[in-house]
C-alpha cells in the first residue's frame, strides 16, 4: 500500500510499504480517508524536530472510516463507521499517568512523531482511541486533535468566563485555544503578526485582536484589563520573547500556560515569578475530555471549519505540499491530504 514518508531532513516522497496484517484483538483496521499536516510534521521535514528519526510516516490529525475489526472490539463499532483517533500512548504506570494525566505519560509516543503515523491507506488501531460522531465531516473529524491541543491548554488554564485571556499565535493550535476559551465565555485577545490570521481568529472567537508589529502590545493589554493584565496568557507560538511576554503582561495571581517549545533558551526576570505569584503551566497534547469538547464544539456549526483548511491535496501531491509549506509557513494555516481515490 501507499505511504507519505520523510526519509531525510527536506526529503519527502511516496513509498509502497507492506500490506496491514488483519486487525489483532481489541483492535480495528482503518481505511484512511483525510490526514491533517501538523506542525511537528513541518519541523520534522525541517529537520528541527528533537523526537523524530527517519524514516518517518508523518500524520495523525485523523479521518478514517472502520474497515475490519479485530476480536473483542465493542458493538459500538460498526465497519463502515467514521471515526477520528487520538494518536497518543500511555503506559500506565509513569507518575504522570498514575496521576491520570496520560495525555503526559513519560513514555507517550505519538502518531507520526516517536512513531508511524497515519499518512497511509490503512492502519490498525486499538478501539480504545477512537471517537466518532454522526454530525462531523472527515474534513471536520481530522481538525479534531489539533484543537483538542488548544482546548487542553485554556483547561490547564482554569478558564472561566471572569477571564480575559490572551493567546499568543494564530495557528491552528493557537485558534484551539481561542475557540476553547471563547466556548467557556472568557473574553479572548488574539495577539499575531499577520492580519490575515487575525481576521480568522474574530471568527474563531477571539472578542479583540492584536497585532504587535502595528501597535503596543503593553498599552493595548493595560487599557482593556484596567492596567492590571490579563488574568490567562496562552502561548502557542515558541518564541523567547512571548515566553517571557507572557510572564510580564500576566496580572498578579494570573495563569500562563506554554503549549510550544521556546526555539532558543528564554532568560527570565525571575522575580516576576514570585512577585505576581504566578501559576506557570506546560500543556501538552490532549485529554479525552478535549476531545469530546472539540467535537461538541464542531457539531456546533459555528467553528470556521472551510477557512482555516487553507488547501486540501491529493496523496500524490503531498510530499510537494509540505515542500511547498515549509517554503511559505505564512501562507499556510492548515494543509488536508485526502487519500480517497
Amino acid at each position: 500500500m501507499k505511504a507519505i514518508r520523510i526519509t531525510e531532513a527536506g526529503r519527502c516522497q511516496i513509498v509502497d510499504i507492506p500490506d496491514l496484517e488483519a486487525p489483532g484483538t481489541g483492535e480495528v483496521r482503518l481505511k484512511v480517508r483525510r490526514v491533517g499536516y501538523c506542525g511537528s510534521d513541518l519541523t520534522s521535514f525541517r529537520g528541527l524536530n528533537p523526537m523524530v528519526s527517519y524514516p518517518r510516516i508523518p500524520g495523525h490529525e485523523i479521518g478514517a472510516t472502520i474497515d475490519s475489526l479485530g476480536s473483542g472490539v465493542p458493538e459500538k463499532w460498526q465497519i463502515g463507521q467514521n471515526v477520528l483517533v487520538s494518536p497518543y500512548t500511555s503506559c500506565g504506570e509513569c507518575t504522570a499517568c498514575k496521576a491520570g494525566r496520560y495525555n503526559t505519560c513519560r513514555y507517550n509516543q505519538t502518531m507520526g512523531v516517536q512513531r508511524d503515523g497515519a499518512l497511509t491507506q490503512y492502519i490498525n488501531i486499538p478501539h480504545e482511541k477512537l471517537f466518532t460522531s454522526a454530525k462531523l465531516s472527515l474534513a471536520e473529524m481530522a481538525l479534531v486533535e489539533p484543537l483538542t491541543v488548544g482546548f487542553h491548554a485554556v483547561s490547564r488554564g482554569e478558564t472561566t468566563a471572569q477571564d480575559t485571556v490572551v493567546v499568543f499565535g494564530c495557528g491552528t493550535i493557537g485558534l484551539g485555544a481561542i475557540a476553547g476559551a471563547s466556548a467557556r465565555n472568557a473574553r479572548v485577545l488574539a495577539v499575531d503578526i499577520d492580519d490575515k490570521k487575525l481576521a480568522l481568529a474574530k471568527l474563531c472567537g477571539a472578542s479583540d485582536t492584536i497585532n504587535s508589529m502595528q501597535e503596543s502590545l503593553h498599552d493595548r493589554l493595560q487599557a482593556i484589563t484596567g492596567g492590571e493584565g490579563p488574568q490567562v496568557m496562552i502561548e502557542a507560538v515558541g518564541l523567547p520573547q512571548t515566553f517571557k511576554t507572557c510572564v510580564e503582561e500576566v496580572c498578579f495571581a494570573g495563569r500562563v500556560v506554554y503549549i510550544g517549545y521556546a526555539k532558543a533558551p528564554v532568560d527570565y526576570e525571575t522575580k516576576l515569578f514570585v512577585m505576581k505569584e504566578l501559576d506557570i503551566r506546560g500543556s501538552r497534547n490532549a485529554m479525552p475530555e478535549d476531545f469530546k469538547a472539540v467535537i461538541a464544539h464542531l457539531e456546533d456549526g459555528e467553528f470556521p471549519t472551510n477557512s482555516v483548511i487553507t488547501k486540501t491535496v491529493s496523496l500524490e501531491d503531498a510530499p510537494s505540499a509540505l515542500t511547498q509549506w515549509s517554503e511559505n509557513p505564512g501562507e499556510i494555516t492548515k494543509i488536508h491530504v485526502t487519500l480517497d481515490s
